[in-house]
């Protein structure tokens, strides 16, 4: 792993009644180079084309694939991500939308946020995520 991450968790374990399986942490200690991510949407980053769908799920594949896309860009790896920033419309969506960001995040362990806004930069936008990596030395 790159960084130290304190405390590991899953939320299966921390949130027993709902869906989730992501692997978080209460802290990360980093050393290296900052990357801080834009407030990632469910739109193209090579285009600025939206992503014709209305589903949480698919909104949320592409907001995490533009994350790593970035990261990449920059030099570094999903592991290296150390702070997300989870902005839903819908609380009704937190469910889905962890779940597959969970897939992105399986043994990264970032420590996370999570807010329900009353909306998004673009109506048709259900989720936004924002991250900050570290790139080590």
């Amino acid at each position: 792993m790159a960084h130290e991450r304190i405390r590991k968790f899953n939320t299966a374990d921390t949130y027993p009644e709902q869906n989730l399986d992501n692997d978080l942490c209460q802290a990360v200690v980093a050393r290296g180079r900052f990357v801080f991510l834009r407030g990632q949407c469910p739109q193209s980053l090579e285009d600025g084309a939206n992503l014709d769908s209305h589903d949480p799920v698919e909104q949320t594949h592409q907001v995490m694939r533009n994350i790593k896309q970035l990261i990449e860009e920059a030099g570094g790896s999903m592991e290296h991500l150390v702070k997300i920033v989870v902005y839903l419309t819908d609380i009704r969506h937190r469910e889905p939308v962890y779940r597959t960001m969970g897939q992105y995040l399986r043994g990264v362990h970032p420590v996370s946020t999570g807010l329900v806004v009353q909306a998004l930069a673009r109506p048709e936008w259900l989720v936004e995520i924002d991250g900050t990596a570290v790139i080590p030395d």
